[in-house]
């Protein structure tokens, strides 16, 4: 048992809350355990130049952590230069632009924000997982409001951390969990079961194929109880059933 009584293979008590601020297009705070964020999409009609004209759009986000949101005072960012936050801002933008037709999006940017309130590990994952669900919230609301025909969601995104304790993996680690870990990784997953990216680091000591083998099997697992706390929120706008294959839409069931 685990230090929260959890066994190895049990993620964190996840809660998605839909549409918390009324003035984005689209926002959710979720919970992992007591890791808890708010998430909030901004439909812009501006962007990068590098990308005017091109006839798609463009998903990006920004994270931080409010200055209570850990043990100790953490110190408001007075730049987006911030090693981590930068770092953390750019994978949450990469995985959710891989749940999204950029070329659909028509040429409009997305920023999903994701502000972390109280942290006990998992912050970029709940991030991910969060983002996700604001994402799809705000392209509904374009839909709704006649700027897109279609949803141009591909699929569902959320991540989860696994970690080597004792040589033992877990499943979606705590704070206490992650500074004593041996090995850290974080998985972004599709629900096509396919692998956005993989951030892994055996910073107390290496780890063998078969143990990376258990940690992805256990993310996969991990990742699909989020998929179906996402889909609670999402049904009715996106089933699960309704991204087919890997490539794009199917028929919602």
């Amino acid at each position: 048992m685990r230090i929260d009584g959890r066994k190895p293979e049990q993620i964190r008590e996840i809660k998605i809350y839909p549409e918390v601020i009324r003035h984005a297009e689209g926002s959710a705070e979720i919970h992992f355990g007591k890791t808890r964020l708010i998430c909030t999409a901004t439909v812009e009609n501006n962007l990068p130049k590098w990308l005017q004209n091109s006839g798609q759009g463009w998903v990006t986000a920004e994270y931080g952590m409010l200055p209570r949101s850990t043990h100790t005072r953490i110190q408001r960012e007075k730049s987006l230069n911030g090693g981590r936050s930068q770092e953390i801002s750019r994978l949450i933008g990469r995985s959710l632009r891989a749940s999204i037709d950029l070329k659909e999006l028509g040429e409009r940017q997305i920023t999903v924000d994701c502000d972390v309130i109280e942290a006990d590990g998992g912050t970029r994952t709940a991030a991910i997982s969060g983002g996700f669900v604001a994402l799809a919230l705000a392209l509904q609301f374009l839909k709704n409001r006649g700027d897109l025909k279609e949803l141009p969601l591909r699929c569902y995104v959320a991540a989860v951390s696994v970690g080597l304790v004792r040589e033992i993996p877990l499943l979606d680690l705590n704070y206490d969990e992650d500074s004593s870990c041996g090995t850290d990784m974080n998985f972004v997953i599709t629900n096509h079961q396919r692998f956005v990216e993989i951030q892994g680091t055996g910073e107390g000591s290496s780890f063998t194929q078969t143990q990376m083998e258990q940690m992805a099997k256990l993310a996969f697992k991990g990742c699909e109880e989020i998929f179906l706390a996402q889909e609670k929120v999402l049904k009715k706008l996106y089933p699960r059933t309704y991204f087919t294959h890997e490539s794009g839409r199917g028929e919602a069931q």
